[in-house]
Formats: structure tokens, sequence, C-alpha cells
């Protein structure tokens, strides 16, 4: 199921929204229709790749609970 990104028009509210089919996507806010799609991201799972699988989290490199500068990792 695909997840889109949108702003509305009306209300300028940003939302993401799951698209079913050919539903067409409303403003959680003011349900106006008239919306613009944002680009989005996605992200891509590195398991079964021929490489290391570096752990995610808040610092980005060891998934240290305690964010940025506060690496786990034994360098």
């Amino acid at each position: 199921m695909p997840i889109f990104e949108y702003v509305c028009k009306e209300c300028q509210h940003q939302f993401e929204t799951l698209v079913y089919g050919k539903e067409k996507a409303a403003c959680p806010k003011c349900e106006s229709k008239r919306l613009d799609p944002k680009l989005s991201v996605f992200a891509v799972s590195a398991k079964g790749s021929a490489g290391p699988s570096l752990p995610s989290g808040p610092c980005g490199s060891c998934g240290s609970p305690d964010g940025p500068g506060s690496c786990a990792w034994k360098n």
C-alpha cells in the first residue's frame, strides 16, 4: 500500500495518507480534495545484501538512543 504526502490547497495542511486503488485523498483537516502532492522519499532495506548491515536510530550511525554525538560504537 503506497503512502502519499500532500499539501492541501485550501488550508495548507501537510499530511500523509494511504491511498487504496482509485480512491482520491482528502485533507483530514478541512476535507478538501484540492491537494498538491509532495515529493516523498522511501526507505530501502539492506538485508540480504553483500555489505555489512548498519543499525539505524536517532544518531544515524549506531542507533544510540542518546542521539547525535553519543555513538555507542567502539572504534
